[in-house]
């Protein structure tokens, strides 16, 4: 709950009146109607101020959401639910950053303790993500793990032949999703081990994405900083490592490297392709790991990865291409990134496992613009209010690849 602000009767005039603008679906700033009514007599009171339900005035934070929220909605031409609007006022903004602010012109005196007095239009806008978040980490646990997330895997068909796959994780999800409902999951006696990834700057903005549907992950740019400071890949987007966990179950003859995502299918025995999972924005990425730190407070940990992947993931992707470009390497991580791949590449053909694709992949930088590509916290706000004002049952009834 959002910590209010007891204010004196000339002062709370104005901001009660406008509290109740904004309740009633108003886009007015802050300033203008503080220019507009503070000229009011002593005393008197709008209508609107009469029917505001507190004599608190909410943080700013809270009041610039909801009036950010109007705006979208007007945009979008709906209207914000009633319920909806009163859990933005009384939301609270979790984890670390600045509490709940007074608004300007509304703290009579010298200001000289507690939290400065704000014109909410100036709050940045990772502020105001920071109480969306808290607001969506809600509605993922109102709504659930959907029933088909958490079924048992199908019947494997005994002809399907016998295999077991890693690698990157977000090229793995959907083949392991779609081959198990055809009855080709992984699974049998004296498996084919096959290995997926593709270029190293690909596969580490999937290592992060999916870090980021586990858990609260640090940000994009601080976590390539430490993985250049401790001199190693993570897991995720080990490919080498994958291969040389492999060889220690099954040998090194009974191990496949596959570099083409595409060919996947044809390698495990299947003429019918794979639909592979879209390429995740920058802002849906770093939402979501905004959107892991309250939900970490709501749930278990097991249980909020399977919110996350399979409530807010699919939430994400079908809203396209509003989660902003793809994640890129940036300019000042890609020399290290080349050099990790050439390292790569050398202990990959020294293995003498089978390579299906050209190995040359794996040394493939991004090109262009794409370099320049990072989380945008204005970009992040706008997707949090298109995610709030977007019911839960408003979904494709496509079948689209799924994670695992």
């Amino acid at each position: 709950m959002a910590s209010p602000t007891r204010h004196s009767t000339r002062d709370a005039d104005p901001a009660l009146a406008w509290v109740a603008h904004l309740r009633a679906g108003g886009t007015e700033p802050w300033t203008s109607w503080r220019a507009r009514h503070d000229d009011a007599p002593v005393g008197a009171s709008s209508p609107a101020a009469s029917r505001t339900p507190s004599a608190y005035v909410p943080g700013a934070q809270q009041l610039e959401l909801l009036r950010r929220l109007n705006l979208a909605a007007r945009a979008g031409r709906v209207a914000p639910p009633p319920a909806l609007v009163e859990r933005v006022v009384n939301a609270s903004a979790p984890g670390r950053g600045i509490p709940d602010l007074p608004l300007m012109g509304t703290v009579p005196g010298p200001h000289r303790f507690g939290p400065r007095p704000v014109d909410p239009a100036e709050l940045a806008a990772g502020e105001l993500v920071r109480v969306a978040s808290g607001l969506l980490a809600e509605d993922l646990v109102a709504a659930g793990v959907p029933p088909e997330a958490s079924a048992p895997a199908g019947f494997r068909r005994p002809w399907a032949p016998s295999y077991r796959i890693s690698g990157d994780p977000w090229l793995v999800w959907p083949v392991v999703s779609q081959l198990g409902r055809r009855g080709r999951g992984p699974g049998g006696r004296r498996p084919q081990w096959v290995v997926v990834g593709t270029d190293l700057p690909t596969m580490l903005t999937h290592a992060w994405v999916v870090r980021s549907l586990d858990s609260s992950a640090i940000g994009w740019d601080d976590w390539l900083t430490n993985l250049r400071g401790v001199r190693s890949l993570p897991r995720r987007a080990d490919t080498l490592g994958a291969v040389h966990r492999a060889i220690a179950h099954v040998g090194a003859e009974r191990v496949t490297v596959v570099l083409d995502p595409a060919r996947v299918p044809r390698v495990l025995g299947t003429r019918r392709r794979v639909r592979p999972m879209p390429p995740l924005g920058a802002n849906a990425a770093d939402l979501a790991r905004r959107v892991a730190a309250p939900l970490g407070g709501l749930v278990l940990p097991d249980h909020r990865a399977e919110l996350l992947r399979h409530t807010l993931l699919p939430r994400l992707l079908r809203l396209g291409d509003l989660g902003g470009r793809p994640l890129a390497v940036p300019p000042e991580h890609t020399r290290w990134v080349a050099r990790r791949a050439a390292r790569v590449r050398r202990g990959l053909l020294a293995t003498g496992c089978a390579v299906v694709g050209d190995p040359d992949v794996l040394l493939r930088r991004p090109e262009g613009r794409d370099l320049q590509d990072r989380p945008d916290d204005q970009g992040m706000l706008d997707l949090a209010l298109r995610l709030l004002l977007t019911p839960e049952d408003d979904r494709s009834t496509e079948k689209g690849p799924t994670p695992g």
